[in-house]
């Protein structure tokens, strides 16, 4: 089985994680750095990586928010290149990845993870890495999420014991990774019933909306609930179940809903403004009628799924829905909403 369980193929390449930083490409000045647990720190600039012998890398990317791209093609060279030069001490056991962006966003591996199957890339497909996926280098690692492959890659570090990266800090992805035992996030991270108890009870979320240290709900049964209050901007409400509720007229303005399951819910009249909406499912929704999807992030999330007939399965009511500047709606979910008359129209 090519395709791990719980994605979707896609031919587009999606733009995910971190936003690039004013001066992530700036690359007459790129000095990459890898230190650490080695007998020969090196520090090489993008032009001197680049005369190295270059070679093609064709993987299939899988990002954990539910889509997969086959057949990428990545220009670079394997990173076991470079920590050979660097002489990794016998203590080296993993190897972090640090970026050039506005929060230092960093990953690690495993050091015979990392020496077997993570490249630097500086193109795909034939074509500089943009600005957005990461150039003017990268890191990409096959048979992980992405993940675990770094965009703007600027400084790497050989360690001894292990540092989770900014995303299993933050957001509870699992530190493995592997797309095929769908290690999503790590299940001791997952919202407890007095949590989520307490979570549904409350009528002002301010304390979830803490700038810069949001909590962050995972995986929480949010069932049948009618909250309290509409306001709910901004919230961190990962892969949770909203089956059966009342959320109509909710203000969901960048909120981060990735993952979750809107299956038999009343989202008439919704703001998803500037919500991330990764891999959410709406196939099931009792009613998307006047909900506002605006420059909303769409990649891998379900407005439809085929049953076993053929025929498309998707939201009760979708009268009125608007979908403007979405960003990464897959090829037969945009399909599905032009055949009801709605238009990204961004």
């Amino acid at each position: 089985m090519r395709l791990p369980p719980g994605q979707v193929e896609t031919k587009l390449f999606p733009v995910v994680g971190e936003n690039a930083s004013a001066d992530s490409t700036t690359k007459g000045s790129w000095t990459l750095t890898i230190d650490g647990e080695v007998l020969n720190s090196l520090h090489i600039t993008l032009p001197e990586l680049l005369a190295l012998p270059q070679r093609d890398l064709v993987m299939d990317v899988h990002c954990v928010t539910g889509w997969t791209r086959f057949d990428t093609k990545f220009t670079g060279i394997p990173i076991s290149d470079l920590l050979e030069r660097a002489r990794p001490r016998p203590n080296a056991k993993f190897v972090q990845f640090i970026a050039n962006s506005p929060r230092d966003h960093d990953t690690s591996l495993p050091f015979d993870v990392a020496s077997a199957h993570c490249w630097l890339a500086h193109s795909v497909n034939g074509e500089p890495l943009s600005r957005e996926h990461g150039g003017p280098l990268r890191t990409v690692t096959q048979g992980r999420y992405f993940y675990k492959s770094l965009k703007w890659v600027r400084h790497i570090r050989v360690l001894t014991n292990d540092v989770p990266g900014y995303w299993e800090r933050e957001s509870a992805y699992h530190n493995n990774a592997d797309p095929f035992r769908e290690e999503r996030y790590d299940e001791a991270s997952q919202a407890t019933a007095e949590k989520t108890r307490r979570f549904r009870e409350l009528d002002n979320f301010d304390e979830f909306r803490i700038k810069d240290a949001p909590v962050v709900l995972i995986k929480a049964n949010l069932s049948n609930w009618t909250p309290r209050t509409k306001d709910l901007r901004g919230l961190q409400l990962k892969a949770c179940d909203f089956d059966g509720a009342d959320l109509s007229g909710v203000d969901f303005r960048g909120a981060n809903l990735t993952l979750c399951k809107f299956f038999r819910a009343n989202l008439a009249g919704v703001d998803f403004t500037g919500a991330d909406l990764e891999g959410a499912d709406f196939t099931g929704a009792a009613s998307l009628a006047g909900a506002r999807f605006i420059d909303a992030a769409l990649a891998a999330a379900k407005f439809c799924m085929a049953k076993n007939d053929g025929e498309r399965r998707g939201p009760k009511d979708l009268t009125g829905m608007i979908l403007r500047c979405g960003r990464g709606l897959m090829e037969s979910q945009e399909e599905y909403l032009r055949q009801r008359g709605i238009f990204d129209q961004g």
